[in-house]
């Protein structure tokens, strides 16, 4: 029989229940319906069952399973990695609409500014602009992501270079997409708010049959924001197609085109260790000549086939195109006397076409009274990029303005200095990885993959025709131990090992000096406990140490030769809650403890034992969602963070803050639900992010947004 969902109605002794749950989660099935969660199914594991329709009572911040951590689809109490998922319903809750905020309720992941035209998470004291998945394949280009057509986020903590390949030191995020699974859905949102926000979004899927679907998200938004003469314009569209060919294959196609043209912001500058005390709307530099743009255009082609006798097979060919423009005018030092800023500029193009192709065979077997799950799998990867970049040059005395007024019309000439870019690179990735899960008994698991990556870059200076080559063959291992003293706890202990070629993770560092040197490399080691409390509540612990090596640092001896030394470190415990604490209020949150620092000196202000820029000791978060009946219900949210370093040198601090957001359902009719979002309840003052000590995001005032959630 050919996997596929019945048409019928849910039994009738099902359809109150079903219809409540629809009215009092919003979610996104009412009486008849089943979730995207249900509707997602993995043929190699259901090609012979018959799935009954009916809303099941699922958990709305919590999930129980991922493919992302190993490949396979692995309850969670099973993978011995900290792991945090962010469900679309909470995103929903939240009225989030950037990539960035869902990391508000990761415990130990934050952002760094990305300079305004880009996602830049913190994991483990590593900010990153590359380690950035969807459905598991790279997506590496600098810019901000929209969540309309997410199922979930996955943060993957620590080292995930065996699943993921080069990078991913501090972890990865992986975006798992809405994608067309035979189901009917009809949804969509309206919102409106504070900063002129204005942003639409529809959900439509049609099943044809019992082995075809057709899906359409799509997103656009024209918005502004707090901060003085700025915007935000954006669109995605991205269709999906499924098909069942035969009994046991599954064919998946989609595509995304995606827009997202914004004012580059860079914040504010810093005066005598702190940033400087101005109103928080205040833009510093020329916005008019501040912007970024992104264009995306994605093909993604999935295949499932069951061979049967527990053997699987999943291929996965993405094709994606990138165009990223950004250009700013920032600001940069103080002077002395508190009075004047100094401003900057420049201008970055980036275009990037990336050829993924990665094919995973998966075996369920047993053998000598064991359990394996056995993963076998081959990756090939072409990513060629080209990036030009110019300077901003200023008349005489116009790029040094008033503190009080530095918002400024003043003209800039973009031009190329002697040391910019414009380079030409093609990379290549072949890589082959292995994963065995093995379940010695109900009581012990144990997992050990090992993947290797042989990746190449030629680099070519396209002004002078200089060329750079590297070649590393980069060997990425993983073992994790699982002990269940009862059926819903377990306790782990896990090592891995990531890698960071000397081109790094936008694939333009290569240099004369460099390019022979070996990788940097993570090395993680890490113990912790799961705990289903309840079928759909879990607690988590992980306590982990990260060291980073192999960082170059020039030789004090030779200004013109680069040592290798053992970089950093980063240890500490982070705890997660996520799910039902009853059946009408729901949680997600954590608490993080982190300290790190430089075990070398490696410039002339990154001094051996300084603390790791953007790493609070302490950070902690937690959303509540209450139901008072089946039309009511309220949400309230705390976000702690502690005192930050904007840079590594510790000469500006980013005080600690305590923000406070709310929320209020109603559910008008079956079909219509209205929300009411404030963010920063009490209009607290506080500095969300930094790229430097010169550029520092203030956090925004209280916001309030109104969201029609609608069903047709």
């Amino acid at each position: 029989m050919s996997p596929h969902v019945s048409p019928s109605q849910p039994h009738p002794s099902l359809a109150p229940l079903a219809l409540a749950i629809g009215l009092v989660l919003g979610a996104p099935a009412l009486a008849g319906e089943v979730s995207a969660d249900d509707a997602k199914r993995d043929p190699a594991k259901d090609v012979d069952a018959v799935i009954v329709v009916g809303q099941r009572y699922l958990p709305d911040y919590q999930v129980r399973k991922t493919r992302g951590a190993t490949k396979t689809d692995t309850p969670l109490l099973d993978v011995p990695q900290a792991v945090t998922v962010v469900t679309d319903k909470l995103v929903a809750d939240q009225a989030v609409t950037s990539l960035n905020d869902t990391f508000r309720y990761m415990p130990g992941v934050g952002t760094a500014q990305g300079e305004g035209n880009r996602d830049t998470p913190v994991m483990r004291g590593i900010s990153s602009t590359g380690d950035f998945y969807v459905d598991g394949i790279r997506d590496d280009v600098q810019y901000y992501r929209d969540v309309y057509n997410l199922e979930r986020v996955e943060a993957l903590k620590g080292p995930s270079a065996m699943i993921f390949g080069r990078g991913g030191s501090g972890g990865v995020i992986n975006r798992v997409t809405k994608l067309a699974d035979g189901m009917n859905h009809r949804s969509g949102t309206l919102q409106f708010g504070s900063h002129l926000r204005r942003r639409g979004t529809v959900d439509f899927g049609q099943g044809f049959g019992e082995s075809a679907g057709f899906r359409l998200n799509a997103m656009v938004e024209d918005s502004e924001t707090f901060r003085d003469d700025t915007s935000l314009k954006r669109y995605g569209v991205n269709p999906s197609f499924n098909v069942d060919l035969g009994d046991a294959t599954r064919l998946v196609l989609a595509y995304e085109r995606f827009h997202d043209d914004r004012t580059a912001d860079r914040g504010v500058p810093s005066f005598q260790g702190r940033p400087v005390d101005t109103d928080p709307a205040t833009f510093f530099g020329n916005p008019k000549l501040s912007r970024t743009e992104a264009d995306v255009d994605a093909f993604d082609a999935i295949v499932d086939h069951a061979f049967g006798e527990g053997l699987t097979l999943r291929n996965h060919l993405r094709w994606a195109d990138y165009d990223k423009y950004y250009q700013n005018v920032f600001p940069s030092a103080v002077d002395a006397t508190g009075t004047l800023v100094t401003l900057a500029g420049y201008r970055s193009d980036t275009t990037r076409r990336n050829l993924f192709n990665q094919t995973d065979l998966v075996w369920d077997v047993r053998s000598g009274g064991l359990k394996h799950t056995v993963l076998a799998g081959i990756e090939l990867g072409r990513q060629v990029t080209d990036n030009f970049r110019r300077t901003g040059y200023f008349a005489p005395g116009t790029n040094i303005v008033p503190l009080s007024h530095p918002n400024v019309d003043v003209a800039v000439e973009f031009r190329q200095s002697q040391t910019d870019a414009d380079n030409h690179g093609v990379a290549r990735t072949s890589a082959l990885y292995v994963q065995d899960q093995i379940e010695f008994s109900p009581r012990w698991q144990a997992i050990l993959g090992v993947r290797y990556d042989d990746f190449r870059v030629d680099l070519r200076n396209n002004r002078n025709g200089q060329t750079f080559r590297s070649q590393d063959g980069m060997v990425s291992p993983r073992a994790g131990l699982v002990y269940k003293p009862v059926g819903n706890v377990s306790l782990y202990a896990s090592l891995s090992k990531a890698f960071q070629p000397r081109a790094g993770d936008q694939l333009a560092s290569l240099n004369a000096s460099n390019a022979s040197l070996e990788p940097e490399s993570f090395r993680n080691r890490e113990i912790g406990a799961k705990w289903d409390i309840r079928k759909d509540l879990q607690a988590s612990v992980a306590i982990y140490r990260l060291d980073r090596s192999n960082v170059a640092v020039t030789d004090p001896a030779d200004a013109t030769r680069l040592l290798l030394v053992d970089g950093q470190y980063t240890e500490g415990v982070e705890i997660g809650l996520a799910g039902r604490l009853t059946d009408r209020w729901q949680v997600m949150g954590g608490y993080a403890w982190q300290t790190g620092e430089l075990t070398a000196t490696q410039s002339a202000t990154a001094l051996k034992g300084n603390r790791l820029a953007q790493l609070p000791r302490q950070s902690a978060s937690l959303w509540n969602r209450y139901d008072f009946n089946d039309r009511f219900g309220a949400g309230l949210g705390v976000v702690y963070r502690g005192a930050i370093f904007a840079n590594v040198d510790n000469a500006v601090t980013l005080p600690a803050f305590t923000r406070v957001d709310a929320a209020v359902y109603w559910t008008v009719t079956p079909s219509v639900q209205l929300q009411l979002n404030v963010e920063n309840l009490g209009n607290t003052r506080y500095f969300a992010s930094a790229h430097s000590n010169s550029n520092i995001s203030p956090g925004a005032p209280r916001s309030a947004w109104v969201t029609v959630n609608f069903r047709y």
